[in-house]
């Protein structure tokens, strides 16, 4: 139990570092947007293991092959979004009639950008739902708690970038960005070493 515990705690720090930045990018994150994005990237958390255990150990090269490649491009255009949607709202980009400045998708309030994020953040999930199904464990609890642990990593995540983005508010958005950036291209570093 202990080491599916700690399994689910590596795999959620992706997520875990997109909360942080997105609660020191986003001023003012109201709770619901923070409880959802948890929810939802644990819910993909424990999906994708699930998928990987059902498809079995012949589906693990082709993931192998190009995962590290499909997370640094979905994290890079959107953490490049995000950053860009910074500097371009410090210029005095779009606003609304009330003068204030708009969100648009470069952030987890966007729905199609939070399942972005969910399904680029748990694809190694995948795989270890494969070395489950090669050890032929169970995957039901083990899912479940890596689910949980990533949902609960998460909104501590998402809390502890809000109270660093009250410190850092003006260069927050560039920040959140750079940092989606830099999880993408550690990932994709990892990847090329590692093979």
């Amino acid at each position: 139990m202990l080491s599916i515990v700690l399994i689910g705690v590596s795999l959620s720090m992706d997520a875990f570092a997109i909360s942080v930045s997105s609660g020191i990018s986003i001023p003012g994150l109201r709770p619901f947007y923070a409880v959802r994005s948890s929810f939802f990237f644990g819910l993909f958390q424990f999906i994708m293991p699930v998928a990987g255990w059902f498809l079995g150990s012949t589906f693990a090269g082709y993931i192998d092959a190009f995962d590290h490649w499909v997370v640094f491009a979905l994290l890079a255009f959107i953490g490049g979004k995000m950053a860009f949607e910074s500097l371009r709202s410090k210029d005095g980009g779009e606003k609304d009639e009330g003068g204030k400045a708009v969100e648009s998708g470069g952030d987890i309030r966007n729905m199609g950008t939070l399942l972005t994020l969910s399904a680029a953040t748990s694809i190694d999930a995948l795989a270890v739902g494969v070395s489950f199904s090669l050890l032929k464990q169970g995957i039901w609890l083990n899912a479940g708690i890596i689910g949980v642990v990533t949902l609960l990593i998460c909104l501590a995540g998402f809390e502890f970038g809000r109270r660093l983005g009250r410190l850092f508010e003006k260069w927050a958005g560039l920040a959140g960005g750079l940092m989606l950036i830099g999880i993408g291209t550690k990932i994709l570093i990892e990847h090329l070493i590692g093979n």
